[in-house]
């Protein structure tokens, strides 16, 4: 059991980063508020299923762009500070609930070059096309590694990815559900008061890391 503890723990940190990092407003999650209504469940769920497809790959690159770089202590004392700066602007954005840079004009170009004709292809090019979606995932996998959260490992880190699938797919089900069973009960605004909690989780995360990094500074300048 103590061996496999470090899967199920990080297969349980994916599972929740994923439903919270899919909360806030953003392409897929308006896709669903606007045509879920008539267009039934079924619909829905591909849509998810195709962003989440998308969100595991872009998960996945995050982990693999650091991989041959966190056995520097300098990269990770580095990424202590990013981390911290990131999840900050991010709260932020989320709190005030404010599209990501170049969200809109990604989407469109994407739409444009493959013309997503299925609901499954739809939900892949709306996360293809959102590079705060990347952004995002950098910052949490880069927190994450940093502060030994998650074991440096690739089973961890394939665990962790197949949790922020499933956590995904979870928030898109539901929101889907509940778009097509109750058309007029989840409205945009609910959907924006969901996203400024996610903020304020964010913003709870930077105040951890920002008294961590703190911690660090005092210790090596008594």
């Amino acid at each position: 059991m103590n061996d496999a503890w470090p899967l199920v723990s990080a297969a349980l940190l994916g599972g929740l980063s994923g439903f919270v990092a899919s909360v806030p407003g953003g392409p897929v999650n308006a896709t669903l508020l606007a045509e879920g209504g008539h267009k039934g469940f079924r619909w829905a769920f591909f849509v998810g299923l195709g962003a989440v497809v998308m969100e595991a790959l872009y998960c996945t690159a995050a982990f693999a762009g650091f991989d041959a770089l966190f056995g520097s202590r300098l990269f990770r004392a580095t990424m202590e500070l990013v981390s911290f700066l990131l999840m900050l602007w991010l709260g932020v954005k989320y709190l005030l609930g404010a599209p990501m840079p170049g969200e809109a004009r990604g989407v469109r170009l994407m739409e444009r070059r493959f013309h997503p004709h299925t609901a499954f292809w739809t939900g892949f090019v709306r996360v293809l096309g959102n590079p705060g979606i990347l952004l995002l995932w950098i910052t949490v996998t880069a927190m994450l590694l940093s502060r030994d959260w998650l074991a440096d490992t690739w089973p961890s880190k394939r665990c962790f990815v197949g949790g922020v699938a499933s956590g995904a797919l979870l928030w898109f089900a539901l929101l889907g559900w509940g778009v097509a069973r109750h058309r007029d009960s989840i409205s945009p605004a609910a959907l924006r008061r969901l996203s400024q909690v996610s903020g304020v989780l964010l913003l709870g995360v930077a105040v951890v890391v920002g008294v961590r990094l703190i911690g660090l500074l005092a210790a090596r300048h008594p």
